[in-house]
């Protein structure tokens, strides 16, 4: 078996990442990683008529970036994996029209982007396809007003809310080429620690990370300084302090290379309360930021676990829990 431990699966045919694309939102842009995106809309509709269709255009621009930066045709893309956190992933479903690829379209909140880099990797690792184009992005606007309050309201954050990034970002994974190599995927359970408020998902997912970093390291026999970054997203500001802290309690320290998507895409001037969340903050830091430093050689291995509070606004108006979930993988220079 592929397999160590009861989580990690092992890629023998180590799918490559031979291409990314990363574009952001004016607020983004404005953040200390401006640098390393590819591109930014001017304004938040991008000239469409909806957020929604905004979005949309990101998702699908992110994605033709990639492709044409992979130097594959669009006939060579075997499959499209794709999500998104609006109501049955129109923004992906929609996308997906615009690529004649097969299509799957997948769900974990936040931590989308690393379910898509396993999937893609694992039918890659078994031969099944080639190529395959992984996506996910996020819109401020189009959450706001469908987890939250309309956006005339201007209600005030609470102190430990993030702000979902407006962003989309693509990598395609592949057999051939060259790029950085997904080794191993440990993929999450679901972790509840009865975390209620839905504007703190900091807290809400922090225990899903540790349940997740440390089956990895069990399951593979590694420690934190086996790897240049422990990478997680969104945790946020107050959520990458909780995780430390957990980690702690369990015998292991992380404080030395651990970071977090969602404090490296905004500054603390910006005033987004904890930091960015949402499918596309780990998808464009990660594609843009993550990427360049390993291919520039400053990263030669690092563990990227993103994470997702897998909520709803029924779920939170029945006054239920907030389940979350960590996927991560192992890249290497």
């Amino acid at each position: 078996m592929k397999r160590v431990g009861k989580q990690t699966i092992i890629f023998e045919n180590k799918p490559k990442i031979i291409a990314n694309s990363a574009i952001v939102g004016p607020k983004e842009f404005a953040g200390p990683l401006k640098d390393f995106f590819d591109y930014r809309i001017i304004d938040d509709k991008w000239n469409e008529d909806s957020f929604e269709k905004a979005e949309r255009k990101m998702l699908e621009f992110a994605i033709c970036t990639a492709i044409r930066r992979s130097k594959k045709k669009l006939k060579n893309i075997d499959m499209l994996i794709a999500g998104d956190l609006l109501n049955q992933i129109i923004t992906s479903s929609y996308a997906a029209r615009k690529i004649d690829t097969m299509y799957l379209g997948i769900y974990n909140a936040c931590s989308t982007f690393t379910e898509a880099l396993a999937i893609g990797s694992v039918l890659i690792d078994g031969e099944y396809l080639n190529n395959v184009a992984c996506a996910t992005g996020s819109h401020f606007s189009t959450a706001e007003r469908q987890y939250r309050y309309p956006l005339e309201l201007g209600n005030q954050r609470t102190p430990a809310s993030q702000r979902t990034v407006t962003g989309a970002g693509c990598s395609i994974l592949s057999l051939e080429g060259e790029g950085p190599k997904i080794t191993m995927a440990t993929m999450g359970k679901v972790i509840d620690y009865g975390i209620k408020d839905a504007n703190n998902m900091g807290a809400a997912m922090a225990p899903a990370a540790m349940n997740t970093l440390l089956a990895h390291f069990e399951d593979t026999s590694t420690s934190p300084k086996d790897y240049d970054l422990i990478l997680t997203g969104d945790l946020g500001n107050l959520g990458s302090e909780l995780l430390k802290i957990i980690m702690n309690n369990h015998g292991v320290d992380i404080s030395k290379n651990h970071n977090d998507c969602g404090k490296l895409i905004y500054s603390d001037i910006q005033r987004t309360v904890q930091g960015g969340s949402g499918s596309g903050c780990s998808a464009s830091v990660f594609n843009s930021y993550i990427i360049k430093k390993l291919n520039s050689g400053e990263y030669n291995k690092i563990l990227f676990a993103a994470t997702g509070a897998l909520l709803s606004t029924v779920s939170t108006q029945q006054g239920d829990s907030i389940p979350a979930i960590a996927h991560a993988l192992v890249i290497e220079r």
